[in-house]
């Protein structure tokens, strides 16, 4: 049985020392993880977490999950804890970061509420993710205030536990610029409250799915960490390559091709034999997207099995999950408080 210790509150009791920096990411519940994630940000929370110039704080924005799934709220128990237990088996650490539900924390909601007032209009309706959003979820009715507003409520997750470093990639940084404005003005207006975060870039290019549009869940395009083998094997068949390259022997741009950007994550001993036979026509994509499914399988074959084993502890995540709003919840306090008091407020 993988061991996981049930108080992180009482294990994680480090100040922050001179030097740290303090670390806030977090993801949404609607799901489980796929590849974009491992590879966008999981391998990052790992690395941060192992580094002791860092204090990490990791968080469950389940009120975020509202603003495209608020009429999927059954589903919300359910994919939290199963989040939880996804960040365990591949590596988080109770006793190394802060792991806390976004609305185990009242806190945030009041603060987002005051950001809000001070947060005009146009800054929130030009950030691109809103549009894009609106563009990919198109059958679903989403254009609604949460979804418009969510930059200011990423902005209170964010500086309500006085995160300095925000780990983003390069399609990322437009939306924390936002947020680093929200704080800029928020400190014109009632003096230096809050820290400004600065954006910690990650190395790893955008992970494509089987349409070529970036790994998504609401795309319906990506390989979940937790698939068994033949569905793996069955989606990565579904992906789409280079439409030139019809048959064997036909030269390939694996440039262009959604497949060989996953073999330069999971194929790293492979890709320069495939990137040549690609290019003469040896490689034919049939057997390319076997040698990906295989390397993918094998990748996260111990992840399977870690999460297997810790399904089995009941109440497992609900023990995480308090302990870290136990730890975060001083933390979130007296931020609200220094804000309140910086507007004259009760």
């Amino acid at each position: 049985m993988t061991s996981v210790p049930a108080t992180a509150a009482g294990t994680l009791a480090r100040d922050t020392a001179a030097g740290t920096k303090r670390v806030l990411t977090g993801y949404r519940p609607t799901g489980p993880l796929h590849l974009g994630h491992w590879a966008g940000n999981i391998e990052t929370m790992l690395r941060l977490q192992r580094d002791p110039g860092y204090e990490c704080f990791f968080f469950i924005a389940d009120w975020h999950m509202l603003t495209t799934h608020y009429d999927r709220t059954d589903e919300l128990p359910g994919f939290v804890e199963e989040l939880v237990l996804d960040w365990l088996a591949a590596g988080l650490d109770p006793e190394r970061a802060v792991i806390y539900r976004q609305s185990d924390l009242p806190e945030v909601a009041e603060m987002a509420l005051l950001l809000g007032m001070i947060t005009p209009l146009g800054w929130l309706e030009r950030v691109p993710s809103f549009k894009e959003r609106l563009r990919d979820m198109s059958e679903r009715d989403v254009a609604n205030l949460g979804l418009l507003g969510y930059p200011v409520l990423q902005t209170v997750d964010i500086s309500i536990v006085g995160g300095e470093l925000v780990p983003v990639g390069e399609d990322q940084v437009a939306h924390l610029e936002l947020s680093r404005e929200i704080v800029r003005r928020f400190n014109r207006l009632y003096g230096d409250v809050l820290v400004e975060p600065q954006p910690l870039l990650s190395q790893t290019p955008l992970i494509p799915g089987s349409d070529g549009r970036k790994m998504s869940k609401s795309l319906d395009n990506a390989i979940g960490v937790r698939d068994e083998e033949d569905l793996i094997r069955a989606k990565v068949r579904s992906f789409v390559t280079d439409p030139q390259k019809l048959r064997l022997g036909d030269p390939g741009r694996p440039e262009i091709c959604p497949v060989f950007a996953l073999h330069r994550k999971f194929s790293p001993d492979d890709v320069d034999r495939i990137e040549r036979t690609c290019r003469t026509g040896e490689l034919g994509c049939v057997e390319c997207k076997g040698i990906l499914a295989d390397h993918v399988v094998a990748a996260f074959a111990g992840f399977r099995q870690r999460r297997s084993e810790l399904a089995a502890t009941t109440g497992l995540a609900a023990e995480i999950l308090a302990a870290g709003a136990e730890h975060v919840r001083p933390v979130a306090s007296a931020t609200l408080a220094n804000v309140r008091a910086a507007m004259h407020l009760g």
